[in-house]
């Protein structure tokens, strides 16, 4: 259901707040469908003149505008870069990439959802996972805890904040403590193989609230003083918020670590060269690193990318062209030339496409496939600035609830009346609701290895592999302290659905 029009090839898509539209959209749409039935005609003609066929009603409400605005009313190209230096608030009469929509949506310092809505759920203290009779136990226990906070924060909050959590805080100290086991022993074998001299340096994207730092630290000053004393730890932070409750919680820390530093800038800006072998350590910040959308052309197999328009009421469409985008055409051309046997899911093969042409109502684009160009610009910073480095990265490779009919389609979910509630489209009012994306690791590593792993690099630093948690628990992970009476063990049985990506 693609139609041409001025800039590209077009598809409207609904969504101004997901399923949970206000009163005002509600009525519109009912407005637009009585409209397309012709009901200002006269009454009691002819059946066949009063009613037009279904496939041409339906055809002709897909083409209806979801929106009372002058579609006419001209609209400036923005990315999320512009948008946060310029707005303070969610812009009108703009279009802008799927990527930047999404990336504006989560990190515009001003209205984006980590700068206002995110708070990450954290313990007080690391649990006694002893005490607990199974994981079953435990996860009341947790939940409890969860509530308790959700409730509190409803009560002192006329606007509901969204809480989450990460495995570096359910299993912590000793979540944190496995990644610095498996940071100091790579660390300890590169100095004995002789691959360098240098001091252990970490550069954390993504710190959350600073635990992960804090654990690894901790851990390093514990068991490994030698390494620790010429240790340089430092966390990359995008959010000013997360940044100032980072530096907080370190120097307010009974004792604080002098070598450790936090850098508020994205990752994706950095312009640094680091010429010193180093870890670079991502745990769960690739899933919110903004994808674009493409579709490809049902006859020619060619890609277009997704433009998203806002309109001057605050509502969406998505309309597509082809592509111009220099990091799209990046990612597509690296992604062919690196995974020579992937094949997009969205494109059917071509005997299906021929045949599907031959039926009525055929449509003329794929469906949707969400790519991840701002996770692949992470790579290719890693590649120019970082080219002696090793990667302990993880993230979910699987999830449930993702926006249908679309490949490697994100999880758009907000919380509102106490649950949360997914949403079947990413076009959602910017800054209250969380975007995640599940991550194809077996790609990731061939577009890592093709963009950071040059020949002489990889002799020397040996493979690049991927895990799932429990395989990394199994090998790095001290078990018997998160073990519960029964056996039962969250830090191998918890997050089946991460995987790691090491190098």
């Amino acid at each position: 259901m693609r139609g041409l029009r001025a800039g590209g090839l077009s598809t409207r898509i609904s969504g101004f707040q997901g399923r949970w539209s206000s009163p005002a959209v509600q009525q519109r749409g009912l407005k637009a469908r009585k409209a397309s039935k012709g009901t200002d005609e006269p009454a009691g003609q002819d059946s066949k003149q009063s009613f037009k066929g279904y496939f041409e009603t339906v055809a002709e409400i897909m083409r209806m505008p979801l929106t009372t605005a002058d579609p006419n009313i001209p609209s400036k190209r923005v990315t999320a870069e512009y948008c946060a230096k310029h707005y303070t608030a969610p812009p009108r009469n703009v279009t802008m990439l799927a990527r930047d929509f999404i990336s504006d949506s989560l990190y515009n310092p001003a209205y984006g959802y980590f700068s206002k809505q995110a708070l990450i759920f954290s313990p007080q203290k690391g649990y006694d996972f002893a005490r607990f009779r199974d994981s079953a136990d435990f996860l009341r226990h947790m939940g409890q805890q969860y509530e308790d906070i959700e409730r509190e924060l409803d009560d002192v909050r006329s606007i509901p904040r969204q809480l989450w959590h990460t495995p570096t805080e359910i299993l912590k100290p000793w979540y944190g403590y496995s990644v610095a086991r498996h940071i100091a022993r790579q660390y300890a074998a590169d100095r004995k193989a002789r691959i360098h001299s240098d001091p252990l340096v970490i550069y954390e994207v993504g710190g959350g609230n600073g635990t992960l730092m804090l654990n690894i630290m901790d851990y390093l000053r514990k068991n490994e003083p030698v390494i620790y004393s010429q240790t340089e730890y430092n966390l990359v932070e995008i959010s000013p918020k997360l940044a100032r409750q980072q530096l907080s919680r370190h120097t307010s820390s009974s004792m604080p670590h002098a070598n450790t530093r936090i850098i508020n800038r994205s990752i994706l800006d950095w312009d640094t060269p680091e010429s010193r072998a180093c870890f670079v350590v991502a745990m769960e910040v690739i899933d919110n690193l903004a994808h674009d959308v493409v579709r490809y052309d049902f006859d020619t197999a060619e890609a277009y990318q997704a433009v998203v328009r806002v309109f001057a009421d605050g509502e969406f469409e998505e309309f597509y062209e082809p592509i111009s985008d220099p990091l799209i055409s990046d990612y597509l051309a690296q992604r062919a030339q690196a995974a020579k046997e992937y094949r997009s899911p969205a494109v059917p093969p071509q005997l299906y496409r021929r045949i599907r042409a031959q039926l009525p109502l055929a449509p003329n684009m794929t469906k949707a496939e969400f790519i991840p160009t701002h996770a692949f610009r992470f790579v290719q910073v890693l590649g120019e600035f970082f080219p002696r480095h090793r990667i302990v990265l993880s993230d979910f490779y699987t999830l449930p609830d993702t926006v249908p009919n679309a490949v490697d389609a994100p999880v758009v979910q907000t919380r509102f009346d106490g649950s949360m509630v997914p949403c079947d489209t990413y076009l959602v009012q910017p800054g209250w609701f969380d975007i995640f994306f599940p991550t194809n690791f077996e790609l990731l590593q061939q577009l890592y290895i093709a963009t950071c792993r040059k020949p002489t690099v990889s002799a020397v630093l040996g493979q690049v592999q991927v895990c799932t948690q429990r395989e990394f628990a199994l090998q790095n992970a001290d078990l018997p302290q998160t073990a519960t009476r029964s056996g039962e063990n969250p830090m191998v049985d918890f997050y089946e659905n991460n995987k790691f990506l090491l190098s």
